[in-house]
């Protein structure tokens, strides 16, 4: 029987390694690690050296990663990735092209996203390009959390401020997550983690959905609840905004204070529904192979609420499903926080820009934990410049440019909360991804694709 040859291009962090080495090699492949982003590379070579191959290159030279890929013209079955290793249309000619002895078969991700894949050309070589969607769907929502109270209530400016020995009080209190309305732009995984979070913690949250997220929900059995008619597509703020029904509502959230305001930004809000993602107990399990029809089951989102219904009870707030919205302008026009979360696709890419800025509630915040190239971030910059604009503050996660090409125009702006795509790196979410993704690629090498998920173009 045929051993299959996997590329780990870059490796899992710390004693995660050991885990993801033994899972790979525990459904007999054959693996060779990139040792780049190896921190003790002696002590790694030193474990595994009588059963993992090595190599050492740098992935994101894409010249150099077709010579691992395709090293001494023996080639890899599969190729793994964890930081979105760009893997293009000349990658993949090279790596599943007739060269090498064992041509490309699998692209595995450990991780949610798959916008670093031509998957148009991995379908034209016949690469698989597999996934973990919902892997850290906990960890980013967490994190979105961690930026909403970290601007509203202003707490770098504090904390700068105590270091230099200044007792500081507010100029004017900021409001209580309560008082905010929490848009989510995507409610799959990572929004429903968000809304049911942010709906604990009293937020009105409502989200708008893409039509995947939508098919996934199940109908409500109640006839008083009436089905959601399908999210549309996303509607550009170029186009008339529909009247904003949400406007009227119980209980609307009150406007935040104006941007010029002395005060500190207001608080953050998030995004999620009912149904937060899976307790991760294979993360923290002395490495058992989950089930793979399970480790990729998703979460069933449950049906939203009427848009007539009134506003339920704090207390309650962490079962019930997001308020939909129906266009993007809307939501846009009717949340104090917005916080993105939607893969990156032609469809998506530039979908907040100056026009849909423009729409935002005065002093609204902006959360992006998705993909830098959802959001104009030239356009972003201005407006966070602009003491007039609506948007008051910005939290950005993800970038147009990344890792050594990292630049932004959003350096140095004050009210820019800047982090390096680090929203999914838990000790608990990197662990199921690496596992899972682990598992979905002996699966497919193996011809049994039944329950993985597979991306497509």
């Amino acid at each position: 029987m045929e051993q299959f040859r996997v590329l780990l291009v870059d490796a899992a962090p710390g004693p995660l390694l050991g885990r993801e080495l033994e899972r790979l090699l525990g459904h007999g492949l054959a693996v060779t690690l990139n040792l780049r982003r190896v921190t003790d590379r002696a002590a790694v070579r030193a474990e595994w050296g009588d059963r993992v191959e090595f190599t050492d290159f740098d992935p994101f030279d894409e010249a150099a990663l077709l010579a691992g890929a395709v090293r001494d013209g023996l080639g890899h079955h599969a190729v793994k990735s964890r930081a979105g290793v760009p893997l293009r249309a000349a990658f993949l000619a090279g790596a599943a092209g007739p060269g090498p002895a064992h041509r490309l078969r699998v692209i595995g991700r450990a991780g949610a996203g798959t916008d670093h894949v031509d998957l148009a050309a991995a379908a034209r070589h016949g690469v698989a390009v597999t996934h973990t969607p919902g892997s850290n769907a906990d960890a980013v929502a967490e994190f979105a959390l961690a930026q909403l109270l970290t601007l509203t209530r202003d707490i770098r400016s504090y904390d700068a401020a105590a270091h230099r020995g200044e007792w500081r009080a507010p100029v004017a209190p900021p409001p209580e997550l309560s008082e905010l309305t929490l848009g989510i732009v995507g409610a799959g995984r990572i929004g429903l983690a968000l809304a049911g979070r942010a709906r604990a913690l009293g937020m009105d949250v409502q989200a708008l959905a893409r039509r995947r997220d939508t098919a996934r929900a199940p109908r409500p059995v109640s006839a008083s609840v009436p089905a959601p008619d399908p999210a549309p597509a996303f509607t550009s703020a170029a186009r008339p905004a529909p009247a904003r029904a949400s406007a009227s509502a119980s209980c609307p959230a009150p406007a935040l204070a104006s941007a010029s305001a002395s005060c500190p930004a207001p608080a953050l809000a998030s995004a999620s529904a009912s149904c937060p993602a899976p307790a991760l107990a294979s993360a923290s399990a002395s490495c058992p192979a989950p089930a793979l029809a399970s480790a990729s089951a998703p979460c069933p989102a449950p049906a939203p609420a009427s848009m007539s219904a009134p506003r339920p009870a704090p207390a309650l707030a962490s079962t019930q499903a997001p308020r939909p919205v129906l266009t993007l302008p809307e939501l846009l026009a009717t949340s104090d926080v917005v916080s993105l979360h939607l893969p990156l696709t032609p469809e998506t890419r530039g979908l907040i820009g100056r026009a849909e800025l423009a729409l935002m509630r005065p002093g609204a915040i902006l959360l992006n934990t998705a993909r830098g190239g959802i959001v104009d971030e030239q356009a972003l910059a201005d407006a966070l410049r602009d003491p007039a604009h609506p948007l008051a503050a910005a939290a950005v996660d993800t970038f147009e440019h990344e890792h050594a090409a990292f630049a932004s125009p959003l350096h140095g702006l004050p009210n820019a909360l800047l982090t390096p795509h680090i929203a999914g790196m838990t000790r608990g979410a990197m662990a199921t991804a690496a596992l899972r993704c682990a598992d979905h690629m002996a699966a497919l090498l193996a011809g049994r694709p039944d329950g993985i998920p597979v991306a497509t173009a």
